[in-house]
């Protein structure tokens, strides 16, 4: 789906849900949302590795690609991304070798190298603190593992070996803008939540790529919030819920803190949200729409990622519907 945005518009879902929520309706909601999201014509639909943190759900990624996968037909499905520091290569390379092999064609693997949670859920994971140091290793090996097998070699994925899942770095900052472009991979820039490097980020990755066998032009896509709803009103306060459990999420005890959201999102933390949210397009169709096309345009994105944040699943699904709606009606 480009319509008049030019370029094709997938979505990132964190698989959202609130304290009184139940997740196994959660977790059914995320499935009819990317069936529909597959109806609608978007082009990917892909989930982000987090942990210990109560409001998101796709801690177990992998698990959720397969289900997710087993109930669509035709949008691929995929990591944005697997945290590749809290795995081995060997092992992402067996998970997503088969998945390439149940649903062939349609699964990305997008990898990073944030641990996606604290200190203390990383040492958790059994992992060695400075396992990000390797993160190049690491690509490089994850991609050889996904390769055509070669001679001599001891150790292989199985399945995995000749699958070639495409990889996507992704990242915020010009370290992963340079392996992008040195490996000739395709780069997705966190800019949903980290806009702070997009323009020197981007500009450093097109400047450096060298082709690869997967890919002979830089590729980048670019990740925006999108709160879409029937009047603006609705579609303001979707995003300031998100900005409100952003804030209580950033201080030590929040989600406890007697303070309303208003005053909340008027301190220091709530304006540091406000600026980390920044590329958010927000409002009725009309508005969104013009929105992530002047995005798209002015970073010259070759395609565009959404993300609605909102705990309320059908508020989320619709807010892909409008957008899907608004991107047609104009193409």
């Amino acid at each position: 789906m480009s319509g008049s945005l030019g370029v094709p518009l997938s979505i990132l879902d964190l698989v959202t849900v609130s304290d009184d929520q139940d997740q196994r309706a959660a977790l059914q909601a995320t499935v009819a949302s990317a069936q529909q999201a597959e109806k609608l014509g978007y082009l990917r639909y892909w989930f982000a590795e987090h942990h210990n943190m109560p409001s998101i759900l796709s801690s177990a990624t992998s698990v959720l690609i397969a289900h997710v996968a087993a109930h669509t037909s035709s949008i691929r499905v995929g990591s944005g991304g697997i945290m590749l520091p809290n795995h081995s290569p060997l092992v992402i390379a067996e998970q997503f070798g088969t998945l390439e092999t149940l649903h062939p064609g349609r699964i990305d693997l997008g990898v990073g190298r944030a641990p996606g949670g604290d200190r203390e859920t990383f040492l958790a994971l059994r992992r060695d603190p400075t396992a990000a140091e390797y993160f190049p290793q690491d690509v490089l090996e994850l991609r050889d593992l996904l390769g055509p097998d070669r001679p001599g070699q001891r150790v292989r994925a199985i399945p995995g070996t000749g699958t070639n899942v495409p990889i996507y770095i992704l990242g915020s900052s010009l370290f992963g803008a340079k392996l992008a472009a040195s490996l000739g991979l395709p780069y997705a820039f966190a800019s949903h939540f980290a806009p702070a490097a997009l323009d020197d980020a981007l500009r450093t990755y097109r400047e450096e790529f060298q082709p690869s066998e997967q890919l002979g032009e830089p590729y980048v896509i670019v990740a925006m919030n999108v709160y879409a709803a029937e009047t603006r009103d609705a579609a303001e306060r979707l995003f300031t819920h998100n900005l409100a459990r952003m804030a209580r999420g950033l201080i030590k005890g929040g989600a406890d803190l007697e303070v309303s959201d208003e005053t909340l999102l008027a301190s220091s933390v709530g304006h540091q949200v406000r600026a980390m949210l920044r590329h958010t397009a927000l409002g009725r169709a009309s508005e969104v729409r013009a929105g992530v096309v002047d995005f798209a345009e002015s970073t010259g994105a070759d395609e565009m990622i959404v993300v609605t944040n909102a705990a309320d699943p059908d508020a989320r699904l619709r807010s892909y519907e409008i957008l899907a709606g608004a991107m047609a009606a104009a193409g």
